[in-house]
């Protein structure tokens, strides 16, 4: 069980890295979704509109990314499904309810008279925060191993918050691509804003993996692998300085980088991953329990990797379709 060939071994792997791919997909297309309805009291509402019809045609199905990480966890590492939502439940919760809450809220502001969509805008915020600050909650409580402690509850809230703001940087990054005139300089300017909880949150996250395990520590210190490893907080760092310099040159008249922030925010997004999934290696449950050890039966998991394998191409294809068709700038709001 100690070589490539033997599935015990590269069929946990594979269905590791599905699933983290799978994640790191959500939190990137639903992170921007999410981030656009944060910024929602900031907007007067025209804007409100315009902003509704950028994330319109791809919120619900960035949704499917999440649908399809928890059913990985759910049938290839079923212990650890089981470990992580009892220790998560109450969060796990409030981010349904939030994603339920954005869902009615995105639908009905469409149909209710003028002197109601003021309701369903307030709605339509409320969702997207519970969901944002539910997410971050987790995270924190995940890189903490879990532990139901005051001090962990701290460190949960706190990446709760930079998440939130995070989201909220890379949702006005997507204003950024895909709306001009007033409300594009406006998104330039909550960017702005949101680079600094983006930075700060990549710090804290960074920061407090290796100090709350000596596993994770002696991974990221010890010698060669620090030599090796010291390019992604490099690269980060290079990224987050030219970020910020585009900033102040946007926009620009011929609206020729607007893609930029939006581009180094999932490239910054994707950093980060690769540095957590590299620290939690081989955990599932942090110092707990490993892939290896909360894999279903690899004769399961074989049957369940050719489902995926049709599975996730037309995901991928559906993603790729929809990105492709409604490209550029957002329209005007129309239901008819």
């Amino acid at each position: 069980m100690t070589y490539f060939g033997d599935p015990a071994t590269w069929l946990p792997l594979t269905f590791a890295a599905l699933m983290g791919l799978s994640i790191l997909i959500y939190v990137v297309l639903d992170g921007f979704d999410l981030g656009v309805g944060v910024l929602f009291p900031f907007a007067e509402p025209a804007e409100k509109d315009r902003m509704v019809a950028s994330i319109g045609p791809f919120w619900d199905a960035n949704e499917t990314w999440l649908v399809l990480a928890i059913g990985i966890l759910l049938v290839a590492f079923p212990a650890a499904h089981g470990a992580i939502l009892t220790a998560l439940y109450l969060p796990v919760a409030i981010m349904l309810i939030g994603l339920i809450l954005r869902g009615v809220a995105f639908e009905f502001r469409a149909k209710a008279p003028p002197a109601r969509k003021g309701l369903w805008n307030l709605s339509f915020y409320a969702g997207s925060m519970m969901t944002a600050l539910s997410q971050g909650y987790m995270l924190g409580m995940y890189i903490m191993g879990l532990e139901q402690r005051p001090a962990t509850w701290a460190f949960a809230a706190l990446t709760a918050v930079f998440l939130t703001v995070g989201y909220s940087f890379i949702g006005a990054a997507w204003l950024i691509l895909k709306t001009e005139g007033a409300l594009q300089r406006k998104a330039v300017g909550w960017a702005k804003g949101g680079i600094w909880g983006l930075i700060l949150g990549l710090g804290a996250v960074s920061l407090a993996s290796p100090l709350v395990s000596p596993r994770i520590f002696d991974k990221w210190f010890a010698m060669p692998e620090a030599l090796f490893l010291a390019p992604l907080p490099i690269i980060s760092a290079a990224l987050v300085a030219l970020l910020w310099i585009a900033l102040r040159r946007l926009p620009t008249r011929d609206d020729s980088f607007a893609w930029f922030p939006f581009a180094v925010s999932i490239a910054l997004f994707a950093l980060a991953f690769c540095g957590m999934a590299y620290s939690f290696y081989p955990y599932v449950v942090p110092e707990k329990l490993t892939i290896y050890e909360a894999a279903s039966a690899p004769e399961s998991l074989f049957i369940i990797l050719i489902g995926t394998l049709f599975v996730l191409p037309m995901i991928l294809g559906y993603t790729a379709l929809s990105y492709r068709v409604f490209r550029g700038k957002a329209t005007a709001l129309s239901y008819e």
